[in-house]
């Protein structure tokens, strides 16, 4: 399944960071951020929780840039 979330990031190269962090989270299968729409679309794997493992997500991604945003 894949869901797109609006996102608030600074530079596009904490993006990039971002997208990494979110590709190593448990329960992804891809992620892909769009800095210029600051728009994240994550494909979960099949039976994942996604209300957790998109909170593990915003906790990966916070390790990147402390201010940026996941509306969930």
């Amino acid at each position: 399944m894949k869901k797109v979330y609006k996102i608030e990031v600074d530079c596009a190269n904490c993006s990039s960071k971002m997208e990494a962090a979110t590709k190593k989270t448990a329960g992804v299968k891809d992620a892909v951020i769009n800095f210029m729409t600051q728009k994240l679309t994550v494909e979960f794997e099949d039976g994942a929780d996604i209300t957790a493992v998109m909170k593990d997500v915003l906790k990966a991604c916070k390790k990147v840039e402390s201010d940026c945003e996941i509306y969930l």
